[in-house]
């Protein structure tokens, strides 16, 4: 499994969102920079004092109207359809894959996300230490991955979790699928949830 694939699993990509946010905000600070420039007449004091729509520019969409409109609107649908593009894009569900284990006609056998997920976080809470677990399958079907978070106790030996972890949870979970590999990532919490006091 490549590392690229697997760092994309196991942490949702949010690098095309991040890239718009750098590029529009690239944007408005040249768009800034220019206007300072120019508002302190730095380009000249005649540039300084013009209006801001320059007259050239209106006079020149006075004359080609026709044009200007079709360039508006072929502008306006494009942004329309990339908005669109992006919000459903943003609301686009994460993958969760199947795992066929064997696809042999009349015999197939498949282990589901869910079957997956509720299988690991069943072994993750047995871990002496841990009062919760919650586990996620991401990735493909051909290169899955897991998301695992941990609750600990006051005073748990991390070390040692980490190890159960790794020796019974997800060596267990290998096996099981039978894969060489299965990149895990695993987010550990202090459990501070407990019982409520009465008074």
């Amino acid at each position: 499994m490549s590392r690229s694939t697997a760092r994309r699993a196991l942490g949702r990509s949010h690098s095309a969102e991040r890239t718009l946010t750098l590029l529009t905000g690239l944007v408005a600070v040249l768009a800034g920079a220019a206007a300072l420039v120019v508002g302190q007449g730095w380009l000249g004091e005649f540039r300084a004092q013009r209006p801001l729509l320059d007259p050239m520019a209106v006079s020149w969409l006075a004359g080609h109207q026709l044009y200007a409109r079709i360039g508006a609107v072929v502008l306006g649908v494009l942004l329309f359809v990339l908005g669109l593009w992006w919000f459903f894009r943003s609301l686009r569900p994460e993958r969760r894959p199947d795992l066929a284990l064997d696809e042999t006609p009349g015999a197939e056998l498949t282990v589901t996300a869910d079957a997956l997920a509720g299988a690991v976080q069943t072994d993750a809470e047995a871990i002496a230490g841990v009062t919760r677990a919650r586990a996620r399958a991401v990735g493909t079907s051909a290169e899955p991955a897991l998301r695992v978070t941990l609750w600990l106790s006051e005073g748990t030996d991390v070390r040692r979790i980490w190890t159960d972890l790794d020796t019974y949870v997800l060596t267990r979970a290998r096996e099981a699928l039978g894969l060489d590999s299965l990149p895990t990532a695993v987010r550990l919490e202090l459990d501070t949830t407990g019982p409520a006091r009465v008074r």
